[in-house]
Formats: structure tokens, C-alpha cells, sequence
């Protein structure tokens, strides 16, 4: 019986990784992807001078976290921007999760703009600091898009598909500021990294 435990054991090994590197080699490529329509189709000629390609953290499963969803709707506001421009959005909720021992705590969003619109009826926007922020992440916080439905009651979140807004590498876009409740005191060591070239 041991022995059979052990091959189970094996086998559940094996199948864990394979899964990890299919997800790994996946999301490499949507980054190239990403890269590639990036620099060609967002930044300029001499943007693209100073930020010649996106650094990325490593990709790591262990990132990719549950957390508890708790809906609590809130009243339409105007999202602070980097540039002058009136985006309502609302609070639709708290995602709580824990980083090691550290109870981390996030408020998500919804953009008004894009409710009634098939695309965007289960999208929500989680903006963030963290303890990587203005040391190997931007300076005014990275985003992350999350999917799933309004009674959810837990949500997997996945860090390594945080980005940084368009600001970071040009100051022709205008970006929802990262409001200040949504610093979490942990440093998040996946997606986007940041290399600054001032």
C-alpha cells in the first residue's frame, strides 16, 4: 500500500508541474505578445527609445492567490487621474487574502463606462501599491483585472498578470491614480517590474 501511495504521490507531482509549466510557458507568450503590440501600438518613436522593452518579475504560481470576496457597492465617483479627464466609477467591494502571515485587503472597482457592455459584464479593476512600489515597480502603482461573478464569494487573483498603467512609460495617457486605501504592506514580486530610465 505504501508503495502505491508513493506512485499516487508521484503521479499528483508530476501532474502539479506539468500544469505549472503549461501555465508558465501560456503566459509567456501572451507577455511577447503584449510586448510586441505594446511598444509598436502604444508608445511612440522616441518613447520607445527610452523604454525599449517591458521587464517583467519571473512567473511564479505561489502569486496566484484566493481570496475572499466581500460585496459592499458604492456610490459613483470620479477616479482621480494622472491627467485631467472625469471616469466614474464605484467601489463594488473588498477582496481580503493573505501573503504569508500578512492580511492584505483591496478594494475593487467597476469603470461606469463599460457596464451594459458584453465584454466588461464580469471585468473589475483592482489598482495597487505595495512594497515594491517606486523601488522595482512604478511610482504611482501597478493594476490588475479581474474576472468573475457579483455573488462570487471567492476569487482567485493572479499577480502575475498585474501591468503598469501607459503613464509609466509616457506622459501623453491620462491613468486612474491608486487611491490610498489600496496600499497593501507586502511586496508583490510578480508581473510587471519597472526599470526607470530618467
Amino acid at each position: 500500500m505504501r508503495i502505491i501511495g508513493l506512485v499516487f504521490i508521484g503521479l499528483i507531482s508530476i501532474s502539479t508541474s506539468f500544469a505549472q509549466n503549461k501555465y508558465a510557458d501560456s503566459l509567456q507568450l501572451e507577455r511577447q505578445k503584449h510586448e510586441k503590440e505594446f511598444l509598436s501600438q502604444v508608445l511612440d518613436e522616441e518613447e520607445r527609445k527610452i523604454h525599449p522593452e517591458i521587464c517583467f518579475f519571473p512567473i511564479d504560481t505561489s502569486w496566484i492567490i484566493e481570496a475572499d470576496f466581500t460585496k459592499e457597492i458604492g456610490p459613483a465617483f470620479v477616479m482621480p487621474m494622472s491627467k485631467e479627464r472625469t471616469v466614474y466609477y464605484r467601489k463594488v467591494g473588498t477582496l481580503s487574502f493573505k501573503v504569508n502571515d500578512t492580511l492584505c485587503k483591496l478594494n475593487v472597482y467597476q469603470n461606469l463606462e463599460l457596464t451594459g457592455k458584453k465584454e466588461y459584464k464580469n471585468y473589475y479593476f483592482v489598482p495597487f501599491k505595495d512594497g515594491t512600489t517606486a523601488i522595482s515597480t512604478y511610482g504611482a502603482g501597478k493594476y490588475l483585472d479581474c474576472y468573475f461573478h457579483k455573488k462570487a464569494k471567492k476569487v482567485t487573483i493572479d499577480f502575475n498578470t498585474s501591468y503598469h498603467p501607459y503613464c509609466a512609460y509616457s506622459d501623453r495617457y491620462s491613468c486612474p491614480i491608486v487611491p490610498k486605501e489600496n496600499t497593501i504592506p507586502v511586496s508583490i514580486l510578480a508581473g510587471e517590474c519597472y526599470i526607470s530610465h530618467d
